[in-house]
């Protein structure tokens, strides 16, 4: 059953309920980026039958609607796009798997695919073959950086932009939902709502959820060839930007940990473990600066490290919650 408070801005003619895949899109601001996403989803190589769920997160705006129901009354897809009013990463990540699962009850495989990204023609088909051989809870992929600014390509080494692992498999995690598959069970399994409102402006909801559903002793596997494309605008390439980029891996990383540490104990030890961080990060700042002979580069490990500190008394980075549009 749908949720009351969303509603639906464009549907598809028809939505068929044994469709057994769907695609999620949360989308925030960015209409023409997002009609490259639909584009390349609808040029996707495969036969099986996939539906689109877009959720639009500017209930004021809407930029996204027009965009999403052009290609739904066109045919490209069957799907639907929902209007989520609660602004907020995780709230519109929310909105995007609970209107999959109810509008398709017997869908299976539940893809994610951010509205600033481009899916390789092979993806979907990679994606769900990997989940079916494997029996994998959970399938991730890698997300790499086409920049604006072609001068910059040199930070695709920078930590804030590697892809987690180099080569298909078995992994213990992975930390990002812009490029991945869940299966049905895992959300039956995990407290609702599935990504965590606290992390709402801070992000890293999609952390605190694989990490929830690792320790529940979910399956992982990593597909290196089921590749997305990030567009990077040339914005995220200033060391202001990387900064806080870092900042914000360290906030993340305490907050995810602190909600597992449920007693004064752990807590104690958790401070402990934040606070010894920050001269090991020197070391590996002193390792990647020889390696990659960038201090760019070389600062992040402990820029994360004092992101986590700062975490600890309540000092953090908000990216996602933005700022109202001057009427």
């Amino acid at each position: 059953m749908l949720n009351a408070s969303r509603a639906i801005a464009a549907a598809s003619n028809s939505l068929d309920p044994r469709i057994g895949i769907v695609v999620c899109i949360p989308s925030f601001r960015r209409p023409q980026h997002l009609r490259r996403t639909l584009e390349s989803l609808a040029n996707q190589r495969t036969d099986r039958r996939f539906a689109v769920v877009v959720v639009e997160n500017d209930a004021s705006a809407c930029g996204s609607v027009p965009v999403a129901a052009e290609f739904l009354q066109a045919g490209r897809f069957p799907g639907l796009c929902v209007v989520e009013p609660r602004q907020g990463n995780c709230h519109a990540i929310n909105a995007a798997f609970e209107t999959a699962l109810a509008t398709f009850p017997a869908a299976t495989h539940f893809l994610m695919i951010d509205d600033d990204e481009i899916a390789a023609t092979d993806w979907l088909e990679l994606m769900v073959r990997a989940a079916e051989t494997t029996g994998a809870d959970v399938v991730g992929g890698p997300v790499l950086q086409h920049f604006d600014d072609d001068t910059k390509r040199g930070l695709q080494r920078h930590p804030a932009f590697l892809p987690a692992y180099q080569s298909s498999g078995p992994v213990p995690i992975i930390y990002g939902c812009g490029n991945c598959l869940i299966r049905r069970p895992v959300f039956e399994r995990l407290a609702s709502p599935a990504f965590d409102p606290r992390f709402n402006f801070l992000g890293g909801g999609d952390v605190d959820f694989f990490t929830r559903g690792r320790r529940g002793g979910m399956k992982f596997h990593w597909v290196a060839e089921a590749v997305i494309i990030e567009t990077v605008p040339e914005v995220r390439t200033h060391p202001s930007w990387l900064a806080l980029r870092g900042l914000r891996i360290g906030a993340i990383n305490y907050h995810v940990q602190r909600k597992a540490a449920r007693t004064p104990w752990l807590r104690v030890k958790l401070l402990a473990k934040i606070l010894a961080l920050l001269p090991l990060s020197l070391l590996r700042a002193v390792r990647l600066f020889l390696t990659e002979h960038k201090a760019l580069i070389a600062l992040h490990p402990m820029i994360v490290a004092a992101g986590g500190v700062l975490a600890a008394i309540g000092i953090e980075p908000q990216p996602y919650k933005a700022q109202k549009i001057a009427s």
